[in-house]
Protein backbone atom coordinates (compact mmCIF):
# COMPACT_ATOMS: atom_id res chain seq x y z
CA UNK A 1 0.00 0.00 0.00
CA UNK A 2 1.49 3.43 -1.18
CA UNK A 3 1.82 6.05 1.29
CA UNK A 4 -0.52 8.25 -0.57
CA UNK A 5 -3.13 5.69 0.12
CA UNK A 6 -2.27 5.52 3.62
CA UNK A 7 -2.96 9.40 4.39
CA UNK A 8 -6.41 9.28 2.72
CA UNK A 9 -7.34 6.44 5.29
CA UNK A 10 -5.93 8.45 8.18
CA UNK A 11 -7.81 11.81 6.80
CA UNK A 12 -11.19 9.83 6.37
CA UNK A 13 -10.88 8.14 9.94
CA UNK A 14 -9.61 11.64 11.47
CA UNK A 15 -13.28 13.21 9.89
CA UNK A 16 -15.22 10.25 10.66
CA UNK A 17 -13.83 10.69 14.52
CA UNK A 18 -15.12 14.54 14.33
CA UNK A 19 -18.27 13.12 13.12
CA UNK A 20 -18.88 11.46 15.57
CA UNK A 21 -17.33 13.75 18.28
CA UNK A 22 -19.94 16.21 17.16
CA UNK A 23 -22.91 13.77 16.77
CA UNK A 24 -22.14 12.75 20.56
CA UNK A 25 -22.20 16.51 21.44
CA UNK A 26 -24.71 17.40 20.08
CA UNK A 27 -27.92 14.36 19.87
CA UNK A 28 -29.48 14.56 22.97
CA UNK A 29 -29.69 10.11 22.93
CA UNK A 30 -25.88 9.70 23.06
CA UNK A 31 -25.59 12.07 25.99
CA UNK A 32 -24.55 9.64 28.62
CA UNK A 33 -21.05 8.80 26.18
CA UNK A 34 -20.62 12.81 26.14
CA UNK A 35 -17.92 12.43 28.43
CA UNK A 36 -15.67 10.67 25.26
CA UNK A 37 -16.74 13.29 23.04
CA UNK A 38 -13.42 15.44 23.93
CA UNK A 39 -11.52 13.03 23.19
CA UNK A 40 -12.57 11.50 20.37
CA UNK A 41 -12.91 15.43 18.84
CA UNK A 42 -8.71 15.44 19.50
CA UNK A 43 -7.96 12.08 18.16
CA UNK A 44 -10.14 13.45 14.94
CA UNK A 45 -7.94 16.59 15.03
CA UNK A 46 -4.50 14.71 15.26
CA UNK A 47 -5.41 12.49 12.20
CA UNK A 48 -6.77 15.27 10.05
CA UNK A 49 -3.02 17.09 11.11
CA UNK A 50 -0.91 13.90 10.14
CA UNK A 51 -3.05 13.76 6.64
CA UNK A 52 -2.12 17.53 6.22
CA UNK A 53 1.53 17.45 6.89
CA UNK A 54 1.84 14.31 4.66
CA UNK A 55 0.02 15.76 1.77
CA UNK A 56 1.62 19.35 1.94
CA UNK A 57 2.89 19.61 -1.46
CA UNK A 58 -0.10 18.30 -3.08
CA UNK A 59 -1.82 21.03 -1.00
CA UNK A 60 1.06 23.75 -2.68
CA UNK A 61 0.39 22.28 -6.39
CA UNK A 62 -2.97 22.94 -5.87
CA UNK A 63 -3.00 26.47 -4.53
CA UNK A 64 -0.73 27.59 -7.08
CA UNK A 65 -3.28 27.43 -9.90
CA UNK A 66 -5.23 30.87 -10.13
CA UNK A 67 -8.71 29.40 -9.35
CA UNK A 68 -7.57 27.70 -6.05
CA UNK A 69 -6.19 31.12 -5.32
CA UNK A 70 -9.97 32.43 -5.10
CA UNK A 71 -11.25 29.92 -3.91
CA UNK A 72 -9.09 29.74 -1.05
CA UNK A 73 -9.53 34.15 -0.51
CA UNK A 74 -13.17 33.21 -0.45
CA UNK A 75 -12.52 30.41 1.80
CA UNK A 76 -10.93 32.75 4.16
CA UNK A 77 -13.47 36.26 3.99
CA UNK A 78 -15.95 33.75 5.00
CA UNK A 79 -13.84 31.97 8.06
CA UNK A 80 -13.14 35.96 8.86
CA UNK A 81 -16.64 36.82 8.87
CA UNK A 82 -17.68 33.82 10.85
CA UNK A 83 -15.23 34.65 13.48
CA UNK A 84 -16.12 38.00 13.95
CA UNK A 85 -19.94 36.52 14.54
CA UNK A 86 -18.43 34.21 17.09
CA UNK A 87 -17.11 36.93 18.38
CA UNK A 88 -19.60 39.24 18.80
CA UNK A 89 -21.55 36.55 20.48
CA UNK A 90 -18.52 35.80 22.67
CA UNK A 91 -18.42 39.38 24.17
CA UNK A 92 -22.52 39.42 23.94
CA UNK A 93 -22.53 36.45 26.67
CA UNK A 94 -20.21 37.56 28.69
CA UNK A 95 -21.18 41.60 28.69
CA UNK A 96 -24.86 40.44 29.08
CA UNK A 97 -27.56 43.67 28.68
CA UNK A 98 -30.81 43.40 28.21
CA UNK A 99 -33.82 45.75 27.74
CA UNK A 100 -37.84 45.29 28.74
CA UNK A 101 -39.29 48.33 26.31
CA UNK A 102 -42.97 47.06 27.86
CA UNK A 103 -44.67 49.85 29.60
CA UNK A 104 -45.41 48.50 32.78
CA UNK A 105 -41.84 46.29 32.34
CA UNK A 106 -43.39 43.36 32.36
CA UNK A 107 -40.65 41.36 31.53
CA UNK A 108 -38.43 42.56 34.57
CA UNK A 109 -38.86 41.71 37.85
CA UNK A 110 -39.56 44.10 40.87
CA UNK A 111 -38.00 46.17 43.01
CA UNK A 112 -38.75 43.98 46.09
CA UNK A 113 -37.07 40.83 43.94
CA UNK A 114 -34.12 42.93 43.04
CA UNK A 115 -33.57 43.84 46.65
CA UNK A 116 -33.82 40.56 47.77
CA UNK A 117 -31.29 39.30 44.59
CA UNK A 118 -28.77 41.45 45.47
CA UNK A 119 -28.31 40.55 49.23
CA UNK A 120 -27.64 36.97 48.63
CA UNK A 121 -23.66 36.64 50.08
CA UNK A 122 -23.90 32.37 49.49
CA UNK A 123 -24.64 30.78 45.98
CA UNK A 124 -28.61 30.15 46.18
CA UNK A 125 -29.41 26.36 43.40
CA UNK A 126 -32.31 26.40 42.17
CA UNK A 127 -33.49 23.13 40.77
CA UNK A 128 -36.57 22.97 38.54
CA UNK A 129 -38.91 19.76 38.64
CA UNK A 130 -40.70 19.78 35.31
CA UNK A 131 -41.53 17.31 32.26
CA UNK A 132 -38.79 18.79 29.78
CA UNK A 133 -41.57 19.93 27.11
CA UNK A 134 -42.54 22.74 30.31
CA UNK A 135 -38.48 23.64 30.90
CA UNK A 136 -38.71 26.66 28.46
CA UNK A 137 -41.67 28.05 30.78
CA UNK A 138 -39.52 27.88 33.96
CA UNK A 139 -36.18 30.00 31.59
CA UNK A 140 -38.24 32.32 30.70
CA UNK A 141 -38.91 33.58 34.49
CA UNK A 142 -35.72 32.16 36.00
CA UNK A 143 -33.04 33.82 33.57
CA UNK A 144 -34.02 37.01 34.71
CA UNK A 145 -32.85 36.07 38.56
CA UNK A 146 -29.84 34.48 37.10
CA UNK A 147 -29.11 37.96 35.42
CA UNK A 148 -30.07 39.65 38.68
CA UNK A 149 -27.11 37.86 40.42
CA UNK A 150 -24.78 35.64 39.61
CA UNK A 151 -25.04 33.87 42.79
CA UNK A 152 -28.11 32.11 41.11
CA UNK A 153 -27.42 29.20 39.31
CA UNK A 154 -30.97 27.03 38.01
CA UNK A 155 -30.94 23.35 37.09
CA UNK A 156 -33.78 21.80 35.36
CA UNK A 157 -34.56 17.92 35.85
CA UNK A 158 -37.06 16.01 34.71
CA UNK A 159 -38.87 13.52 37.06
CA UNK A 160 -39.43 10.76 34.93
CA UNK A 161 -36.07 10.65 33.63
CA UNK A 162 -33.98 11.04 36.72
CA UNK A 163 -36.33 9.49 39.55
CA UNK A 164 -33.60 9.55 41.85
CA UNK A 165 -32.77 13.27 42.09
CA UNK A 166 -36.60 13.77 42.32
CA UNK A 167 -36.77 11.19 45.24
CA UNK A 168 -33.45 12.90 47.05
CA UNK A 169 -35.13 16.33 46.96
CA UNK A 170 -38.90 14.80 47.79
CA UNK A 171 -40.63 15.54 44.93
CA UNK A 172 -44.23 14.57 44.61
CA UNK A 173 -45.64 16.88 41.86
CA UNK A 174 -44.55 18.06 38.58
CA UNK A 175 -44.08 22.13 38.68
CA UNK A 176 -41.86 21.95 41.72
CA UNK A 177 -38.65 24.50 42.46
CA UNK A 178 -36.74 23.95 44.92
CA UNK A 179 -34.47 26.23 46.61
CA UNK A 180 -31.06 25.58 48.29
CA UNK A 181 -29.19 28.02 50.27
CA UNK A 182 -26.74 27.77 52.99
CA UNK A 183 -27.40 24.01 54.21
CA UNK A 184 -31.07 24.96 54.19
CA UNK A 185 -34.04 24.26 51.84
CA UNK A 186 -37.35 25.38 50.56
CA UNK A 187 -39.91 24.53 47.56
CA UNK A 188 -42.82 26.21 46.26
CA UNK A 189 -45.01 24.80 43.05
CA UNK A 190 -45.67 27.76 40.93
CA UNK A 191 -43.58 29.56 38.53
CA UNK A 192 -45.03 33.47 39.31
CA UNK A 193 -42.21 35.98 40.25
CA UNK A 194 -44.46 36.55 43.58
CA UNK A 195 -44.50 33.03 44.84
CA UNK A 196 -40.69 31.97 43.58
CA UNK A 197 -39.62 35.58 45.49
CA UNK A 198 -41.32 34.57 48.46
CA UNK A 199 -39.52 31.49 48.17
CA UNK A 200 -36.14 32.72 47.94
CA UNK A 201 -36.87 34.88 51.16
CA UNK A 202 -38.23 31.58 53.02
CA UNK A 203 -35.13 30.01 52.36
CA UNK A 204 -32.61 32.91 53.07
CA UNK A 205 -33.99 34.18 56.33
CA UNK A 206 -34.06 30.57 57.76
CA UNK A 207 -36.89 31.30 60.60
CA UNK A 208 -40.68 32.69 59.86
CA UNK A 209 -41.41 35.80 61.94
CA UNK A 210 -44.55 36.06 64.03
CA UNK A 211 -46.78 39.31 63.98
CA UNK A 212 -49.56 39.34 66.72
CA UNK A 213 -52.47 40.89 66.12
CA UNK A 214 -54.22 42.71 69.33
CA UNK A 215 -57.98 41.54 70.24
CA UNK A 216 -60.25 42.51 72.86
CA UNK A 217 -61.20 46.40 72.11
CA UNK A 218 -62.59 46.48 69.44
CA UNK A 219 -59.80 46.21 66.88
CA UNK A 220 -60.01 44.55 63.04
CA UNK A 221 -60.61 41.12 62.46
CA UNK A 222 -57.79 38.59 61.39
CA UNK A 223 -60.02 36.27 59.41
CA UNK A 224 -62.77 37.94 58.55
CA UNK A 225 -63.61 38.54 54.84
CA UNK A 226 -65.47 41.31 54.92
CA UNK A 227 -65.54 45.06 53.65
CA UNK A 228 -63.64 46.38 57.38
CA UNK A 229 -61.74 42.80 57.96
CA UNK A 230 -58.41 42.16 57.39
CA UNK A 231 -58.60 38.56 56.48
CA UNK A 232 -57.12 40.13 52.59
CA UNK A 233 -54.23 41.60 54.20
CA UNK A 234 -53.15 38.71 56.75
CA UNK A 235 -52.88 36.31 53.60
CA UNK A 236 -50.27 38.43 51.99
CA UNK A 237 -48.24 38.65 55.58
CA UNK A 238 -48.47 34.48 54.81
CA UNK A 239 -47.58 34.81 51.39
CA UNK A 240 -43.83 36.26 52.54
CA UNK A 241 -43.10 33.77 55.50
CA UNK A 242 -45.12 36.15 58.07
CA UNK A 243 -46.87 33.65 61.24
CA UNK A 244 -50.10 35.75 62.34
CA UNK A 245 -51.77 35.01 65.56
CA UNK A 246 -54.23 36.74 67.48
CA UNK A 247 -52.98 38.20 71.17
CA UNK A 248 -55.40 38.74 73.89
CA UNK A 249 -52.93 41.49 76.18
CA UNK A 250 -55.87 41.69 79.51
CA UNK A 251 -55.55 37.53 79.38
CA UNK A 252 -52.22 36.31 78.87
CA UNK A 253 -50.46 39.59 80.86
CA UNK A 254 -47.53 40.00 78.81
CA UNK A 255 -46.07 40.14 74.89
CA UNK A 256 -44.95 36.42 73.63
CA UNK A 257 -41.27 36.15 73.46
CA UNK A 258 -41.58 35.16 69.80
CA UNK A 259 -43.06 37.78 68.36
CA UNK A 260 -41.64 40.13 65.91
CA UNK A 261 -44.04 42.83 65.22
CA UNK A 262 -47.49 43.35 67.46
CA UNK A 263 -50.10 45.14 65.42
CA UNK A 264 -53.06 47.20 67.32
CA UNK A 265 -55.37 47.50 64.25
CA UNK A 266 -57.98 49.95 65.20
CA UNK A 267 -59.47 49.75 68.81
CA UNK A 268 -62.66 51.16 69.18
CA UNK A 269 -61.78 51.43 73.05
CA UNK A 270 -59.05 52.13 75.09
CA UNK A 271 -56.24 49.73 76.34
CA UNK A 272 -55.94 49.32 79.72
CA UNK A 273 -53.23 50.49 81.85
CA UNK A 274 -51.77 46.83 82.61
CA UNK A 275 -51.87 45.97 78.68
CA UNK A 276 -49.98 49.32 77.66
CA UNK A 277 -47.56 48.55 80.42
CA UNK A 278 -46.90 45.16 78.82
CA UNK A 279 -46.35 47.07 75.79
CA UNK A 280 -44.47 49.40 77.17
CA UNK A 281 -42.62 46.26 78.43
CA UNK A 282 -42.46 44.70 75.37
CA UNK A 283 -41.15 47.49 73.72
CA UNK A 284 -38.50 48.31 76.17
CA UNK A 285 -36.77 44.78 74.93
CA UNK A 286 -36.38 45.69 71.43
CA UNK A 287 -39.96 45.19 70.97
CA UNK A 288 -41.49 46.49 67.43
CA UNK A 289 -44.94 47.97 67.42
CA UNK A 290 -47.04 49.10 64.38
CA UNK A 291 -50.77 51.34 66.18
CA UNK A 292 -52.89 51.76 63.92
CA UNK A 293 -55.59 54.58 65.84
CA UNK A 294 -58.87 55.74 63.87
CA UNK A 295 -60.64 58.83 64.63
CA UNK A 296 -63.73 58.88 66.58
CA UNK A 297 -66.51 57.73 64.33
CA UNK A 298 -69.19 59.43 66.95
CA UNK A 299 -69.46 62.83 68.93
CA UNK A 300 -69.04 60.97 72.21
CA UNK A 301 -66.51 58.23 70.96
CA UNK A 302 -63.85 58.09 73.28
CA UNK A 303 -60.20 59.50 72.52
CA UNK A 304 -57.94 56.21 73.67
CA UNK A 305 -56.25 58.72 76.24
CA UNK A 306 -53.60 55.54 77.11
CA UNK A 307 -52.48 54.41 73.69
CA UNK A 308 -52.28 58.16 72.27
CA UNK A 309 -49.60 58.98 75.47
CA UNK A 310 -47.90 55.28 74.30
CA UNK A 311 -47.83 56.94 71.18
CA UNK A 312 -46.67 60.40 72.42
CA UNK A 313 -44.06 58.84 74.38
CA UNK A 314 -42.11 57.47 71.47
CA UNK A 315 -42.47 61.17 69.75
CA UNK A 316 -45.70 61.02 67.83
CA UNK A 317 -48.26 63.19 68.58
CA UNK A 318 -52.03 61.79 67.35
CA UNK A 319 -54.08 64.08 66.94
CA UNK A 320 -58.12 64.76 67.95
CA UNK A 321 -59.06 65.71 64.30
CA UNK A 322 -60.28 64.39 60.91
CA UNK A 323 -58.37 64.71 57.73
CA UNK A 324 -59.99 66.42 54.92
CA UNK A 325 -58.57 66.38 51.45
CA UNK A 326 -60.19 69.17 48.98
CA UNK A 327 -57.58 68.51 46.33
CA UNK A 328 -60.10 66.07 44.53
CA UNK A 329 -57.69 63.47 44.05
CA UNK A 330 -60.44 61.01 45.67
CA UNK A 331 -62.35 61.34 42.94
CA UNK A 332 -59.68 59.67 40.72
CA UNK A 333 -60.88 56.11 42.62
CA UNK A 334 -64.33 57.26 43.89
CA UNK A 335 -64.27 58.93 47.03
CA UNK A 336 -64.80 61.76 48.68
CA UNK A 337 -62.67 64.59 51.09
CA UNK A 338 -63.48 62.61 54.25
CA UNK A 339 -60.65 60.04 52.26
CA UNK A 340 -57.32 62.18 52.24
CA UNK A 341 -54.94 60.39 49.48
CA UNK A 342 -51.42 60.29 49.53
CA UNK A 343 -49.16 60.42 46.56
CA UNK A 344 -46.30 62.43 48.12
CA UNK A 345 -43.32 60.61 50.45
CA UNK A 346 -41.09 61.92 52.74
CA UNK A 347 -37.61 60.01 52.88
CA UNK A 348 -37.63 57.32 54.85
CA UNK A 349 -36.87 53.35 54.61
CA UNK A 350 -40.68 52.31 54.65
CA UNK A 351 -41.49 54.39 51.10
CA UNK A 352 -38.18 53.91 49.35
CA UNK A 353 -38.74 54.48 45.81
CA UNK A 354 -42.52 54.03 46.40
CA UNK A 355 -44.54 55.85 43.69
CA UNK A 356 -47.89 54.58 44.26
CA UNK A 357 -50.95 56.86 45.65
CA UNK A 358 -52.40 55.50 49.02
CA UNK A 359 -55.97 55.79 50.40
CA UNK A 360 -56.75 56.61 53.88
CA UNK A 361 -60.44 56.24 55.00
CA UNK A 362 -60.99 58.45 57.66
CA UNK A 363 -58.39 59.03 59.16
CA UNK A 364 -56.80 61.72 61.56
CA UNK A 365 -52.81 63.28 62.64
CA UNK A 366 -50.39 61.13 63.33
CA UNK A 367 -47.44 63.82 63.10
CA UNK A 368 -44.09 63.46 64.98
CA UNK A 369 -43.58 65.73 68.03
CA UNK A 370 -41.30 68.85 67.49
CA UNK A 371 -37.79 68.41 69.17
CA UNK A 372 -38.90 64.65 70.33
CA UNK A 373 -39.76 62.91 73.54
CA UNK A 374 -37.20 61.20 75.43
CA UNK A 375 -34.79 61.53 72.75
CA UNK A 376 -37.23 59.50 70.66
CA UNK A 377 -37.52 61.54 67.25
CA UNK A 378 -40.20 60.18 64.89
CA UNK A 379 -40.14 60.90 60.90
CA UNK A 380 -42.75 61.67 58.64
CA UNK A 381 -43.49 58.85 56.37
CA UNK A 382 -46.55 59.55 54.80
CA UNK A 383 -48.34 62.68 54.61
CA UNK A 384 -51.40 64.83 52.68
CA UNK A 385 -52.23 66.58 50.06
CA UNK A 386 -51.53 70.71 50.32
CA UNK A 387 -54.93 71.00 49.88
CA UNK A 388 -56.14 69.64 52.89
CA UNK A 389 -56.11 70.29 56.27
CA UNK A 390 -56.90 68.20 60.09
CA UNK A 391 -60.17 69.27 61.09
CA UNK A 392 -60.98 69.92 64.62
CA UNK A 393 -65.04 70.13 64.54
CA UNK A 394 -65.45 66.15 64.16
CA UNK A 395 -69.11 66.74 65.50
CA UNK A 396 -70.04 69.42 62.97
CA UNK A 397 -68.23 66.87 60.58
CA UNK A 398 -69.96 63.78 61.40
CA UNK A 399 -73.33 65.34 61.83
CA UNK A 400 -73.83 67.73 58.88
CA UNK A 401 -71.14 66.59 56.92
CA UNK A 402 -70.30 70.41 55.98
CA UNK A 403 -66.60 72.09 56.80
CA UNK A 404 -64.42 74.12 56.16
CA UNK A 405 -60.58 75.09 57.01
CA UNK A 406 -60.38 77.41 60.38
CA UNK A 407 -57.25 77.72 61.49
CA UNK A 408 -58.87 80.12 64.89
CA UNK A 409 -60.03 77.22 66.12
CA UNK A 410 -57.44 74.91 65.68
CA UNK A 411 -57.34 73.92 62.27
CA UNK A 412 -54.33 72.83 61.09
CA UNK A 413 -53.68 73.69 57.25
CA UNK A 414 -52.16 70.70 55.35
CA UNK A 415 -49.84 68.55 54.43
CA UNK A 416 -51.19 67.02 57.38
CA UNK A 417 -48.87 63.52 58.57
CA UNK A 418 -50.83 60.30 58.38
CA UNK A 419 -47.88 58.12 59.67
CA UNK A 420 -45.23 58.54 61.73
CA UNK A 421 -41.72 56.05 62.41
CA UNK A 422 -39.08 56.30 65.06
CA UNK A 423 -36.36 53.62 66.17
CA UNK A 424 -34.23 53.55 68.79
CA UNK A 425 -31.33 51.52 69.56
CA UNK A 426 -31.32 48.98 72.73
CA UNK A 427 -28.40 47.12 74.88
CA UNK A 428 -29.08 43.54 73.45
CA UNK A 429 -29.56 41.04 76.61
CA UNK A 430 -27.25 38.77 75.28
CA UNK A 431 -23.91 40.18 73.35
CA UNK A 432 -23.24 39.40 69.74
CA UNK A 433 -21.32 36.38 69.01
CA UNK A 434 -18.35 37.11 66.74
CA UNK A 435 -19.53 37.07 62.88
CA UNK A 436 -22.97 37.37 63.55
CA UNK A 437 -24.73 39.40 60.26
CA UNK A 438 -28.13 39.46 61.96
CA UNK A 439 -29.34 43.54 62.31
CA UNK A 440 -28.11 45.42 65.60
CA UNK A 441 -31.50 45.12 68.13
CA UNK A 442 -33.60 48.00 67.93
CA UNK A 443 -36.92 48.98 69.29
CA UNK A 444 -38.98 50.30 66.11
CA UNK A 445 -42.37 52.18 66.27
CA UNK A 446 -44.94 53.10 63.47
CA UNK A 447 -47.59 55.47 63.92
CA UNK A 448 -50.62 55.41 61.51
CA UNK A 449 -53.91 57.83 62.00
CA UNK A 450 -56.12 55.32 60.29
CA UNK A 451 -56.82 51.62 60.45
CA UNK A 452 -58.65 51.22 57.63
CA UNK A 453 -56.25 51.92 54.91
CA UNK A 454 -55.44 48.05 55.51
CA UNK A 455 -58.73 46.69 55.30
CA UNK A 456 -59.94 44.23 52.67
CA UNK A 457 -62.32 47.18 50.99
CA UNK A 458 -58.90 49.60 50.25
CA UNK A 459 -56.62 46.85 49.37
CA UNK A 460 -57.92 47.48 45.75
CA UNK A 461 -55.90 50.38 45.85
CA UNK A 462 -52.51 48.23 45.08
CA UNK A 463 -49.95 51.49 46.89
CA UNK A 464 -52.27 50.57 50.44
CA UNK A 465 -51.00 46.96 50.14
CA UNK A 466 -47.38 47.97 49.68
CA UNK A 467 -47.50 50.75 52.38
CA UNK A 468 -48.68 48.13 54.86
CA UNK A 469 -46.51 45.13 53.99
CA UNK A 470 -43.19 47.70 54.29
CA UNK A 471 -44.26 49.09 57.30
CA UNK A 472 -44.28 45.37 58.39
CA UNK A 473 -40.77 44.79 56.84
CA UNK A 474 -39.41 47.98 58.08
CA UNK A 475 -41.10 46.71 61.27
CA UNK A 476 -39.42 43.08 61.43
CA UNK A 477 -35.91 44.38 60.46
CA UNK A 478 -36.22 42.73 56.52
CA UNK A 479 -35.66 46.13 54.47
CA UNK A 480 -34.95 43.30 51.77
CA UNK A 481 -38.98 43.10 51.74
CA UNK A 482 -39.75 46.73 51.55
CA UNK A 483 -40.11 47.58 47.89
CA UNK A 484 -42.78 47.37 45.29
CA UNK A 485 -44.54 44.23 44.46
CA UNK A 486 -44.92 42.36 41.22
CA UNK A 487 -47.29 43.86 38.87
CA UNK A 488 -50.02 42.91 36.57
CA UNK A 489 -49.67 43.13 32.81
CA UNK A 490 -51.36 46.17 31.31
CA UNK A 491 -54.81 45.51 29.60
CA UNK A 492 -53.98 47.24 26.21
CA UNK A 493 -56.63 45.68 23.83
CA UNK A 494 -57.88 48.04 21.08
CA UNK A 495 -61.80 47.80 20.81
CA UNK A 496 -63.02 48.72 17.49
CA UNK A 497 -66.35 49.11 15.99
CA UNK A 498 -68.10 46.85 13.34
CA UNK A 499 -67.15 50.18 10.54
CA UNK A 500 -63.54 50.06 11.89
CA UNK A 501 -62.99 46.64 11.52
CA UNK A 502 -64.42 46.48 7.96
CA UNK A 503 -62.66 49.46 6.95
CA UNK A 504 -59.40 47.25 8.24
CA UNK A 505 -60.72 44.20 6.29
CA UNK A 506 -61.10 46.16 3.15
CA UNK A 507 -57.89 48.42 3.35
CA UNK A 508 -55.79 45.16 3.89
CA UNK A 509 -57.23 42.79 1.88
CA UNK A 510 -58.29 44.67 -1.51
CA UNK A 511 -56.46 48.46 -0.93
CA UNK A 512 -53.19 47.97 -0.64
CA UNK A 513 -52.47 45.03 -2.70
CA UNK A 514 -54.45 46.63 -5.37
CA UNK A 515 -51.65 50.02 -5.34
CA UNK A 516 -49.51 47.14 -5.13
CA UNK A 517 -50.53 45.25 -8.09
CA UNK A 518 -51.05 48.77 -9.42
CA UNK A 519 -47.77 50.25 -8.84
CA UNK A 520 -46.34 47.04 -10.77
CA UNK A 521 -48.44 47.35 -14.20
CA UNK A 522 -47.45 50.88 -14.06
CA UNK A 523 -43.61 49.95 -14.08
CA UNK A 524 -43.83 47.36 -16.95
CA UNK A 525 -46.06 49.63 -18.96
CA UNK A 526 -43.53 52.56 -19.18
CA UNK A 527 -40.40 50.33 -19.19
CA UNK A 528 -42.33 48.69 -22.62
Amino acid sequence: MTMKRILDLIGWLGTAIVAVAVAVKMVPALNNYEQYSQRLAIAGLVCVLIYVAGMWQEFAKFFSRRQARFGALLVVNVVVVLGILILINIIGKSQNKRWDLTANKQFSLSDKSRNVLQKLDSPLEVKVFAQEPDFPRYQDRLKEYEYSSKKVSTEYIDPDKKRSVAQQNNVTQYGTIVFNYKGRSERVTSDNEQDITNGIIKVVTGQQRKVYFTQGHGEKDTGSSERDGYGTIVKALGAENYAVEKLVLAQQGSVPDDASVVVVAGPRTDFFPPEVEALKKYLDKAGKLLLELDPPDKADATTLPNLTALAHDWGVAVGNNVVVDVSGMGRLIGTDASVPIAANYPSHPITQRFTFITAFPLAREASPVSGGVNGHTAQTVVESSPRSWAETDIKGLLTSGQVSLDENKGDRKGPIALASAVSASTTPATPPKPGDDAPKPETRVVVVGDSDFAANSALGIQGNRDLFMNMVGWLSQQENLISIRPKEPDDRRITLTERQQSNIVWLSLLVIPGFVFGTGVYTWWRRR
